[in-house]
């Protein structure tokens, strides 16, 4: 019986200690300070929302007398083309927070993005550049200069914990180098509206963020149709074509 009693009150002793372990604050006064800096690590996974003619000889840029060998599509066909699948790419910046208020923190975060689409077509795809056999998809590959500016909305803090959300905007400039006969070609600059949550983690000499973030692209991306002896018509069956980025990111600061 003691000794029932005496592991009973053993129990209660080290769960009594590991509860105040556990409401021990760290960094109580970091949201207080009017600036601080960070940097960011992340995922990030490039799209397209994409819009094209239907039929192709809507755009009244296509030229449906030009010949091709093999036969290029005609005023009525559709050429549709879609992301193949999302692929994970690369994301750096540098954190910007200027405290606000006691809830609200202006964030810039200025960074660089590294990421992949890939296109399909539901016609054959044949580019000069890699010789006259068909691909199954065409790769567009960009390196963004990011700079969002961002409010961040927190939640009340809970011991060591405090959710958030986001939202603003951001400009981004394309900086990869695409030939002059790239089957679609994209636009240097982007706008962007952006929104996301997140999760604040103190820790006793950093805090650690946990940030999910949706970025809705504002303007054509599309750009000019290639010159020379490319087909135009893969870039010239698209209306309208979108830039969206969803990003996964560590904040360190």
């Amino acid at each position: 019986m003691n000794k029932i009693l005496i592991s009973i009150l053993l129990v209660f002793w080290v769960s009594a200690a590991f509860a105040q372990r556990q409401k021990v604050n760290y960094l109580t006064t970091f949201d207080e300070k009017r600036i601080h800096f960070g940097f960011t690590l992340g995922y990030n996974y490039l799209d397209f929302a994409v819009t094209n003619y239907n039929p192709i000889g809507e755009n009244p840029e296509f030229d449906g007398t030009l010949k091709y060998t093999p036969a290029g599509p005609a005023e009525t066909d559709a050429v549709r083309s879609d992301l193949q699948t999302l692929i994970p790419g690369f994301t750096v910046a540098i954190v910007s927070s200027l405290r606000l208020t006691e809830d609200l923190d202006l964030r810039f975060l200025p960074g660089m993005s590294f990421g992949e689409r890939k296109l399909t077509y539901n016609v054959p795809i044949y580019d000069i550049n890699v010789g006259v056999s068909t691909l199954e998809s065409y790769s567009i590959k960009s390196t963004f200069l990011d700079f969002p500016l961002l409010i961040k909305y927190k939640a009340r803090r809970i011991n060591n914990d405090r959710p958030y959300i986001i939202f603003g905007s951001a400009y981004r400039q394309d900086i990869s180098k695409t030939a002059k006969e790239d089957l679609v070609k994209l636009k240097g600059p982007g706008f962007y509206a952006e929104v996301g949550a997140g999760w604040d983690h103190y820790f006793p000499f950093f805090r650690l963020s946990v940030e999910g973030k949706f970025s809705f692209g504002l303007n054509n991306q599309l750009g000019e149709v290639p010159s020379g002896m490319q087909r135009q018509y893969y870039s010239q069956s698209i209306k309208n074509l979108r830039s969206n980025i969803f990003t996964l990111s560590l904040h360190f600061e």
